[in-house]
């Protein structure tokens, strides 16, 4: 899938719902990652585990889009490898993959610098290996970092179980997840969580791996799910997701359970999308026209009865939608209500840009923030609009 050319610096909101402002960002508290030009808080995510563990595998297929079959020919990493993902997608954020032979005792590692403007540190574990020395130093190293910043989500990835079979990989998950927590209770720190996630770059976990520990430095989260609840409510979808369509990360999804085959027609639907733009939806005349644009919309009918309806929400997300046939008879109401849907998503993170102008602007604003994200007391997210009939 390409990524596509980025804006132009200073372009703002232009009241078109598929135009977002560029300095709405994810952003978190206390990260100190600032964009000197737009004053956005980046989100950083430490990528950190032993050597060969399969970090910058990771890294290279979530965001660079390469084949799993090449991060074979990949060289371990000798130093800090820092990256901003900015590819002109959503997801923007700071990665920094850690080498594994890094000592986090020496004098010369800066903790306060490292974990100081930490969103979260993604611990990779390779269950194919001899986990025990990988799990004394994600003990070293959640004892450091929780020390220096307590607000990092922890995530460990359990790596590269695509080899394993389905009863040992969950013995494998259940007994790190027991020699983890144990090691953090004799530490004293049993009220530190860790998240833990069953990972291969050969499949789609990765990607939804990703996808959560994205979500958690996304203030405006509960916002999102809200929205495409009404939206799944009032136009009988049975799951939504809203896609990064730059890396298959959905940073969104409605309240039930995440279906696993269900996320993986979704991502092969969206590359479906982009491969036939780039083909058919790209004039000569305009070769650097992107892919996915206010026109992108498809309609995939499976032999099951089953619906997959992707509509643009701007040119970095997209909503796609699962239902059933017999449901999608009233596709006029589902346009409209997909209409103010997008309208309150736009809503949602100009509000945010605002109130982060607001607090960098002034520290006595009345805005109020919980949790990272600002809340109005006029909210725009008015069930209202939203058509029943």
């Amino acid at each position: 899938m390409s990524s596509y050319p980025d804006d132009e610096e200073g372009v703002g909101f232009d009241g078109n719902p598929s135009s977002f402002p560029k300095d709405f960002g994810y952003g978190f508290d206390g990260d100190n990652d600032v964009s000197l030009s737009t004053g956005e808080h980046k989100p950083r995510i430490l990528l950190m585990g032993l050597r060969r563990s399969g970090k910058s595998s990771i890294q290279k297929v979530v965001f660079h889009k390469m084949s799993p079959n090449e991060t074979l020919f990949l060289e371990s990493t000798n130093k800090i490898v820092k990256e901003d993902i900015n590819n002109s997608s959503f997801v923007q954020f700071q990665i920094w993959d850690f080498p594994g032979q890094i000592d986090f005792i020496d004098s010369t590692f800066d903790s306060d610098t490292i974990f100081g403007g930490c969103g979260a540190l993604v611990f990779v574990i390779d269950a194919q290996d001899d986990y025990g020395e990988a799990l004394n130093k994600l003990n070293v190293t959640v004892t450091k970092a929780y020390k220096v910043n307590p607000n990092i989500k922890f995530e460990v990835f359990i790596h590269k179980v695509d080899g394993l079979g389905d009863d040992f990989k969950m013995e494998s998950q259940r007994d790190i997840h027991q020699r983890a927590t144990d090691d953090l209770t004799d530490a004293g720190l049993d009220h530190i969580h860790l998240s833990f996630h069953l990972t291969s770059i050969y499949d789609h976990s990765i990607f939804e791996a990703f996808s959560k520990v994205v979500q958690k430095l996304i203030p405006q989260l509960p916002i999102l799910e809200n929205l495409l609840n009404i939206l799944n409510t009032n136009s009988a979808i049975e799951k939504s997701f809203l896609f990064d369509v730059v890396s298959k990360i959905y940073i969104a999804t409605d309240s039930t359970p995440v279906d696993m085959q269900s996320y993986e027609l979704c991502c092969d639907m969206i590359d479906v999308v982009i491969d036939v733009s780039w083909i058919y939806g790209i004039k000569e005349e305009q070769p650097d026209a992107n892919a996915f644009d206010e026109q992108s919309s498809s309609l995939i009918k499976l032999n099951n009865g089953t619906i997959l309806y992707l509509r643009e929400v701007n040119r970095f997300l997209a909503l796609v939608c699962i239902l059933r046939e017999d449901n999608f008879d009233h596709k006029g109401i589902i346009d409209s209500n997909f209409l103010s849907l997008r309208e309150a998503i736009q809503q949602v993170f100009e509000l945010r840009s605002k109130a982060q102008s607001s607090l960098l602007t002034s520290p006595d604003s009345p805005i109020i923030t919980n949790g990272g994200g600002a809340v109005s007391p006029e909210s725009p997210l008015s069930p209202s609009s939203v058509n029943t009939s």
